[in-house]
C-alpha cells in the first residue's frame, strides 16, 4: 500500500472521503446487485431499492430473474447469466426489466463475473436509468463537441492555476500545442503576456466567485511575433454542485482585428490632430532656424524619438545647392529635437545644429534628397547604421542607443529640393509604416513652405538692410556747437526694413542740418526710394535754402517719383545765434529738453507729407540754448498696434524727463524701454544737444 506522502500534493490521502455528495455516480444512481451462483440476490444496494423499487428485504434471497424480469424474457436472461457465469465475458446493454409497481423500466445493465477467495462464483450487476445515462452521454458528448470545435478558446485550471484542459481553439490562440499547457503554471506556459495581471485576476475570482468579464488583454505570441495580438478574457470559478472549488474556467476571444481597427483609427485621429497642430504650430515666425525648430518639435514624440532638419547648404548661400543628381551633397544642420526619454547617444549622433557637412551619396538623407522621395527603413539593420550615421562612431552611438527605424523625407516648396526631414525611432517599438510615411510628407510639406518663406524674407531682409545701412551715415563728422548720438534699429521682419532715415548736413557759417525721415512702405523699393530722398536732401541743403524751401523742393521730386509718401523733418541749427529753424512735412513732432524742466513736444505746423503735392510748408524758429536737448525720431519708436499715439508720446516725454543723462545712455534707454522686441518697423532716432562753440563734440556710435 502507498504512503499517504507518494500522494500528489493536492489528492486526498487514503481511507478519506473523496467523492463529494452530488458526484458523477450520484447523477447516475448507479445500482449494485450482487447473486450467487444459483442467481439469488445476495447484495442490494440503495440505488438499486431507487430503481427497481424492491427494498433489500424484498429482494435479498430472491432470484433476480423472477423478480425483475418479464416471463418472456427471462430464457434470454437465464442464457446471459450463464454465458457470464462461465467466464465468457461481461455483458452489457440495455435490457427492460419489472418495476414493483408492475411498470416496464429500459435499465442499462454491466455484467460481470467475481470470485472469492474459496473459488465461490457471484455476479455483479451494475444498472443505471437507460434514460439518465444516455442524457448524461449526450451532454458529455455535446460539452465536449462544443468545447473541441467552438472558435472560442476555453481552457480549465485547478486552483493552483496549472492547466487542466484546453480546446484546440486556445492553442491556436496562444501559439502552443496543449502538451504545452497541460500541468503548466499560468506563468510557466505563457511569459509572453502580462501574467502578473493575469493571475492576480484569477485569484481573485477563485476568492470572491465573481466572474470578471472581458478583461482585455495585449502581447505577442510565438508563432507571430512580429504583430501585436489582443484578447478579450472572462473568468469564471467552477465550483462542484456541493460548493466545492475546483478551479477556474476562462474563456478567450481573438479580438485583434478589431484591435488593429481601433488603433488605426486612434492613429488616424492622432495623425490628423498632429497635422492640425502643425498647421498652427510651425510658420509662426519668419526666422528660419525657429522655423527648422518648431518642423522637429512637431515630430516629436508622436512620429519619432528624435527628428532632425536639414537645409542644403547652398540654398542659404545662393550657391547651386547639389553637385549633380546622384552626387554628394553640402548640408547645414538646422534643428534637433528629441523625446525625453530618449537614449543620449542617439542625440549625440545627430549633427549639432549650424555645423555644414558633405554627406556623401550613399548617406540616406542624401539620397532622399537627390531622389526627391522618402527613404524608409522599417527595420534597420548594423549594416544601415553607416549610411545614417555621419561617421563610424556615430554610428556606434546609433547602435547603441537601439536605432531600429529610420525615414527621411525630402523638404520640397515650389519645386525646389530645401533638404530633408530625419527622423528616427529608439524607444517606439513600432516601425515606420507607410502610414508614417505619409505624415511625414505632409509634415515636411507644410514645413518646407514656411522654410522657403522664411529663407526668402532671410534674404530680403539681407539685402533690404545692405542697402538701408549703405545709405546712413556711417559717422557724421563733429559739428561746431552740437553734441550728438543717434541709432538705427532695422524692424524685425524682413519686409518691414528700408524706409528710415537720418542725417547730419554740414552748412556754411557753422550751421548743421538735422533730417529724419520716413518712407511709407518697406523693403528694397522702400530703401531705394530713402537713397533719392536722402541724396535730394543733401543736394538742397548745400543751396543754404530756409528748411520750407528745401521740403518744398523735396515734395516736387516725391510727386514725380509717384507713389511715394514720405514724412520728413529738416532743421537747421546756427550755433552762433542759438537758434534753430525747423519745418515738418506731416513727420511726428520732434521732443525739447531743457534743463530742469518737463520735457515737451514742439508746437509746429504738422504740414503734409511729401509726395502729396502743391502743399505749403512753414518754417518755425525757436532758440535752442547751450546744454538744450533735442529729439527727431521716426514713428517706429512711439507706435504700437495696441496703445493710442497719445499715450505712447506721453511715456515719451514721461522717459526724457528727469535726470540728466548723456547722449548715448538716452539712445539706449528709449530703445529699451519704448521699443518692443519683434516689432514690425524699423527706428531712426537722433539726438543733439546745443553747446558752445568752443566746445567740440564727436558723434555718438551708430545704433544696431
Amino acid at each position: 500500500m502507498c504512503s499517504a506522502e507518494s500522494f500528489p500534493a493536492d489528492a486526498e490521502p487514503p481511507g478519506k472521503v473523496t467523492s463529494e455528495p452530488g458526484g458523477l455516480l450520484d447523477v447516475l444512481s448507479v445500482a449494485a446487485v450482487v447473486l450467487d451462483g444459483e442467481g439469488r440476490i445476495i447484495l442490494w444496494s440503495p440505488f438499486a431499492e431507487q430503481l427497481f423499487g424492491y427494498s433489500a428485504g424484498e429482494a435479498l434471497g430472491q432470484f433476480a430473474g423472477r423478480l425483475l424480469v418479464h416471463d418472456e424474457h427471462l430464457d434470454l436472461v437465464l442464457k446471459l447469466f450463464t454465458r457470464v457465469m462461465e467466464g465468457e465475458g461481461s455483458w452489457s446493454g440495455a435490457f427492460p426489466v419489472r418495476h414493483k409497481d408492475g411498470s416496464t423500466r429500459l435499465a442499462e445493465f454491466r455484467n460481470m463475473r467475481l470470485e472469492d477467495e474459496h473459488g465461490e462464483l457471484y455476479a455483479l450487476g451494475l444498472a443505471t436509468g437507460h434514460s439518465t445515462l444516455r442524457k448524461v452521454e449526450r451532454d458529455l458528448a455535446l460539452s465536449t463537441r462544443l468545447i473541441s470545435q467552438s472558435p472560442i478558446g476555453l481552457a480549465v485550471t485547478d486552483t493552483e492555476l496549472r492547466y487542466v484542459a484546453v480546446n484546440p481553439a486556445l492553442e491556436q490562440i496562444n501559439g502552443l500545442p496543449a502538451s504545452e499547457h497541460l500541468g503548466r503554471h499560468v506563468r510557466e506556459a505563457l511569459p509572453f503576456l502580462d501574467v502578473d495581471t493575469i493571475e492576480a485576476t484569477m485569484r481573485e475570482v477563485l476568492e470572491t466567485g465573481v466572474p470578471i468579464l472581458d478583461q482585455e488583454s495585449v502581447g505577442r505570441i510565438p508563432t507571430d511575433p512580429d504583430r501585436e495580438h489582443a484578447w478579450s478574457v472572462s473568468f469564471y470559478r467552477l465550483e462542484a454542485s456541493s460548493g466545492k472549488v475546483l478551479g477556474v474556467a476562462v474563456s478567450v476571444v481573438d479580438v485583434s482585428e478589431r484591435h488593429r481597427a481601433a488603433a488605426e483609427a486612434a492613429k488616424a485621429r492622432r495623425n490628423l490632430s498632429l497635422v492640425a497642430e502643425a498647421s498652427i504650430r510651425i510658420g509662426t515666425t519668419l526666422d528660419l532656424g525657429q522655423t527648422a525648430r518648431e518642423l522637429a518639435e512637431t515630430c516629436v514624440p508622436e512620429l519619432a524619438d528624435v527628428a532632425a532638419v536639414d537645409i542644403l547648404d547652398g540654398i542659404l548661400t545662393g550657391r547651386p545647392a547639389l553637385a549633380s543628381s546622384g552626387g554628394p551633397a553640402l548640408v547645414r544642420a538646422l534643428a534637433v529635437a528629441s523625446a525625453a526619454d530618449t537614449p543620449i547617444e542617439a542625440v549625440r549622433a545627430a549633427d549639432p545644429p549650424g555645423q555644414v557637412a558633405r554627406y556623401d551619396a550613399d548617406r540616406l538623407v542624401t539620397r532622399s534628397v537627390n531622389s526627391r522621395r522618402p527613404v524608409r527603413i522599417p527595420r534597420v539593420e548594423e549594416a544601415d547604421l553607416l549610411s545614417i550615421a555621419r561617421c563610424p562612431e556615430d554610428a556606434g552611438l546609433l547602435g547603441r542607443a537601439g536605432l531600429h527605424s529610420y525615414l527621411a523625407v525630402p523638404l520640397m516648396a515650389r519645386g525646389e529640393v530645401l533638404g530633408a526631414l530625419d527622423l528616427k525611432r529608439t524607444q517606439n517599438p513600432e516601425p515606420f509604416t507607410h502610414d508614417d510615411e505619409v505624415l511625414a510628407g505632409e509634415l515636411a510639406a507644410r514645413a518646407a513652405v514656411c522654410i522657403d518663406n522664411a529663407r526668402w524674407y532671410e534674404s530680403q531682409r539681407h539685402a533690404a538692410l545692405t542697402l538701408q545701412r549703405s545709405l546712413l551715415p556711417e559717422h557724421p563728422e563733429p559739428r561746431p556747437g552740437l553734441e550728438m548720438a543717434y541709432r538705427y534699429q532695422p524692424a524685425s521682419i524682413a519686409s518691414e526694413i528700408g524706409g528710415d532715415w537720418f542725417d547730419v548736413i554740414p552748412l556754411t557759417d557753422d550751421k548743421t542740418a538735422l533730417v529724419v525721415g520716413d518712407v511709407m512702405g518697406s523693403g528694397l523699393s522702400a530703401a531705394a526710394t530713402m537713397g533719392q530722398l536722402r541724396t535730394a536732401t543733401r543736394a538742397f541743403a548745400e543751396l543754404d535754402l530756409e528748411p520750407a524751401q528745401v521740403l518744398h523742393h523735396l515734395d516736387h521730386i516725391a510727386d514725380r517719383m509717384g507713389q511715394t509718401i514720405t514724412t520728413c523733418i529738416y532743421a537747421v541749427y546756427d550755433p552762433r545765434n542759438n537758434r534753430c529753424l525747423m519745418s515738418n512735412a506731416g513727420h511726428l513732432p520732434p521732443a525739447l529738453i531743457r534743463p530742469g524742466e518737463d520735457a515737451e513736444l514742439l508746437e509746429l505746423p504738422t504740414g503734409a507729407p511729401l509726395g502729396v503735392g502743391e502743399v505749403p510748408f512753414c518754417t518755425t524758429a525757436f532758440p535752442l540754448l547751450p546744454g538744450e536737448e533735442l529729439l527727431l525720431y521716426t514713428d517706429g519708436l512711439v507706435e504700437t498696434r495696441n496703445q493710442a499715439i497719445d499715450e505712447r508720446l506721453n511715456a515719451l516725454l514721461a522717459f526724457l524727463t528727469g535726470p540728466p543723462r548723456s547722449l548715448e545712455e538716452t539712445c539706449d534707454v528709449l530703445l529699451y524701454t519704448l521699443r518692443h522686441p519683434g516689432e514690425h518697423d524699423d527706428v531712426a532716432m537722433l539726438i543733439v544737444r546745443a553747446a558752445s562753440l568752443a566746445e567740440g563734440s564727436a558723434p555718438g556710435p551708430s545704433g544696431s
